[in-house]
């Protein structure tokens, strides 16, 4: 595992490219070295979504890539139709860049995406990183109203924001929100498509699926080998970590992390910290 921490990398500037894969292009941007790890981002986010400041802290160990689904973003085709749809992208981006194995990530609903990964493309990951999400099927504690009632409007201010990834009555969560925020808006040029409501349609389709579990997804975390990490908050407004705690003594290769003071974007707020987190649990079953 390469630790070239010398280096520095710029997740701001660096350039969208794009991959053919099944009669689609698949746009995904590429920062560091060593092992790759893909993340998979949340409901309507695209290429910019992402803070930098994460992207850069993991691009001191790894190859990190951010990608858009099909159709969604700048990538082209047909958006999914289900939860497995939106992790064939995964497995198709990967077999499109010739990387044989991947760590997988997954922020909120691209958490869902990646155990989907996990349990249905199982030889292609050595380990998957699950950032403020939950796990499938029917879960006890579900998303609480102001989260709904925020997450659907047309565009997000920092107040928006603070909301849905941080923790309003931290002043600790609601400063680092206005730094992340002024983060990514950062990048002024080279920018990704906004996924408009017309295709949010979508996520709504994989969110049923992800709790209808067809695929019987949740018994096979439950016998799975790969090392699952997830990272949560003390006051998750949308997937609480309680859902996990539920599995307790059932998942035999899963490790929690609550963050105190922080809320759905815990590597938004503590970028650097949860890179390391990350690196570390990576490192201890590499």
């Amino acid at each position: 595992m390469s630790e070239t921490k010398t280096k520095t990398f710029d997740a701001i500037s660096v350039q969208t490219q794009f991959v053919e894969s099944n009669g689609r292009k698949i746009a995904y941007r590429s920062i560091g070295e060593g092992s790759p790890i893909v993340l998979c981002t949340r409901f309507r986010a695209n290429l910019d979504d992402w803070d930098p400041a994460f992207l850069d802290a993991l691009a001191k160990y790894y190859q990190v890539i951010i990608f858009d689904h099909s159709g969604l973003g700048s990538s082209t085709g047909k958006p999914p139709a289900n939860v497995l749809d939106f992790a064939t992208d995964v497995k198709d981006l990967a077999k499109a860049l010739k990387l044989e194995k991947i760590i997988v990530g997954g922020w909120s609903l691209g958490g869902f995406v990646a155990q989907l990964v996990v349990t249905e493309f199982p030889e292609l990951v050595t380990h998957c990183i699950l950032l403020g999400t939950k796990p499938p099927g029917a879960n006890e504690h579900g998303i609480e109203q102001i989260f709904n009632d925020t997450a659907f409007k047309p565009s997000y201010t920092v107040e928006d924001e603070t909301i849905l990834f941080f923790e309003p009555t931290s002043a600790i969560s609601r400063a680092a929100a206005q730094k992340s925020h002024n983060r990514i808006a950062a990048r002024t040029e080279g920018k990704d498509v906004r996924i408009g409501e017309a295709l949010w349609d979508s996520y709504a389709k994989c969110m049923e699926d992800y709790i209808k579990d067809p695929y019987n997804a949740r018994e096979k975390i439950m016998s799975t080998s790969i090392p699952m990490l997830v990272i949560s908050a003390d006051h998750e407004v949308c997937f609480p970590p309680e859902n996990w705690f539920a599995l307790n003594r059932k998942l035999p290769t899963t490790q929690l992390i609550v963050i105190p003071q922080t809320g759905h974007g815990p590597q938004h707020q503590y970028p650097k910290m949860v890179a390391r987190y990350i690196h570390a649990f990576v490192k201890n079953y590499d």
